[in-house]
């Protein structure tokens, strides 16, 4: 992985965002029932090509012909845990990125059963809460549904060790989003409080992260790119909104009028040293 702020490429941000809308990379999701319109929507307006299938008999099919996968374990049961597996194999096998969105991890005993299971894998991304990553780390936490609970130890720590043990790079969503590949850490200071009125922003940012990763193969920087874009136009979305109906609304559009210039003037990056 690349080390830096200084190598980070962070001029380069609207680059991997252009390379999205030139390539149109598809991005194969199983995903959470509750957002899975806003997470084909969310991959759409960035550029790319969203399919939803979810059905074990096809899982490997769509792989194959993907660019990324994103899993979701947003609402498991047993058939889409065994489409994810299948899936997650057929990308492994490929080559192409995983993005595996630990939902809920820390919840259940079923979930925290099955999120073990997911990560036998080969995995790009996992990306929580504090409480679902540090619950998938194993650490014995409890997460309020989907939404993240009280995490006692630090969590770039937590983070970065988790990095290295599953040798792949975690994002911990929150104020701040820690980004790691085990060695370097990066916190994405961008945002707006009123992504958390809004259900459906983590589940977002999942394929956000895994759109981008399917045209940039450092998935630190690409992570890190994808969510400093979402964030931005969260925050100019929030400019004008009178809620969190039209802040919804008007996350799509701010998408949509992203530029380098307001990327490069607007993001907010810091690397823990």
């Amino acid at each position: 992985m690349t080390d830096c702020l200084e190598e980070l490429k962070v001029d380069k941000i609207y680059e991997v965002f252009e390379r999205v809308r030139k390539e149109s990379p598809l991005i194969h999701h199983i995903t959470n029932w509750v957002t899975i319109y806003d997470s084909a929507n969310i991959v759409k307006v960035f550029g790319g090509s969203p399919v939803m299938a979810h059905a074990p008999e096809e899982a490997a099919d769509m792989a194959s012909i993907a660019d990324a996968v994103v899993i979701n374990i947003g609402t498991l049961n047993n058939m889409t845990v065994e489409a994810m597996k299948i899936a997650m194999a057929a990308a492994n096998k490929k080559g192409i990125p995983v993005v595996l969105d630990a939902v809920g991890a820390g919840a259940t005993k079923y979930r925290n059963e099955k999120i073990k299971e997911l990560l036998e894998y080969k995995i790009a991304v996992i990306k929580g809460n504090a409480s679902e990553i540090a619950s998938a780390a194993g650490i014995n936490v409890t997460t309020k549904g989907v939404d993240s609970g009280n995490v006692s130890g630090d969590m770039v720590n937590i983070a970065r060790q988790f990095a290295c043990d599953k040798e792949c790079i975690v994002v911990v969503t929150g104020k701040e989003d820690i980004c790691t590949d085990g060695e370097n850490v990066y916190l994405v200071k961008n945002g707006t409080p009123m992504m958390s009125h809004v259900v459906g922003t983590g589940c977002m940012a999942g394929s956000v992260i895994g759109t981008f990763c399917a045209v940039e193969k450092d998935y630190l920087f690409a992570a890190i790119a994808g969510l400093v874009c979402f964030e931005i136009a969260a925050e100019n979305a929030d400019k004008t909104s009178e809620g969190p109906g039209t802040f919804k609304n008007k996350l799509f559009d701010k998408i949509s009028t992203l530029s380098d210039i307001s990327i490069n003037k607007m993001k907010r990056l810091e690397k823990i040293r």
